[in-house]
């Protein structure tokens, strides 16, 4: 197995390289957080390495770090999460941040990456928080009164569920509940405006 990789970049594009590592070269999966650390084509760059193999296939996964290759590792022991998956939630998510919101239970910050719906940010946080140290239960996370309320009268004009509840979380986290229901609702439109 392949666990680390140090060469030269034949080609580099956001979601994948070529590595030239002694005349052969390596068409590797890499987050955008890798790409963006990565120095020009031509130059020299070392990756950690996940070799992926399956009965069809064998793939190659890099990333800039041990910390980031090791918080991939988990995310696809997660039933339903993949290595394409789980290069799209660390293209969308700083590491840190995405340990913060898992420590936090925070399945609101988890699901605003592209194409991470709310079940699988749960199941994310639920599964990762023991991993990473903390058990706390997001379970308990009950949706207030005040929370529906908003999110019912986003859905009576029209907006999704989902994208209503997404927005009202994302709205009450900077404003706080205290704000009141016009101020977040108002917040609320406004954000669902710029989508």
């Amino acid at each position: 197995m392949i666990a680390y990789l140090k060469g030269t970049l034949i080609q580099k594009k956001p979601n994948k390289i070529i590595l030239d590592v002694r005349d052969v070269g390596y068409s590797i999966g890499v987050p955008l957080s890798t790409y963006l650390k990565l120095s020009q084509e031509g130059e020299k760059a070392e990756l950690f390495i996940y070799t992926h193999s399956t009965d069809s296939s064998l793939k190659l996964y890099g990333f800039a770090s041990e910390e980031e290759k090791k918080i991939f590792l988990k995310l696809i022991s997660i039933s339903g999460i993949g290595p394409k998956i789980g290069l799209n939630i660390l293209s969308g998510i700083e590491v840190s941040d995405l340990k913060n919101a898992i420590r936090d239970g925070d399945v609101a910050r988890i699901s605003l990456i592209p194409g991470i719906g709310k079940k699988t940010a749960m199941r994310i946080a639920l599964e990762l928080q023991e991993k990473l140290g903390k058990k706390e239960k997001v379970l308990g996370q009950k949706i207030s009164q005040e929370q529906e309320d908003l999110v019912s009268a986003l859905t009576n004009m029209g907006f999704k569920r989902k994208e209503a509840e997404k927005t009202i979380n994302a709205a009450i986290e900077d404003l706080s509940l205290k704000a009141g229901f016009e101020a977040l609702l108002r917040e609320g439109l406004k954000r669902l405006a710029k989508l």
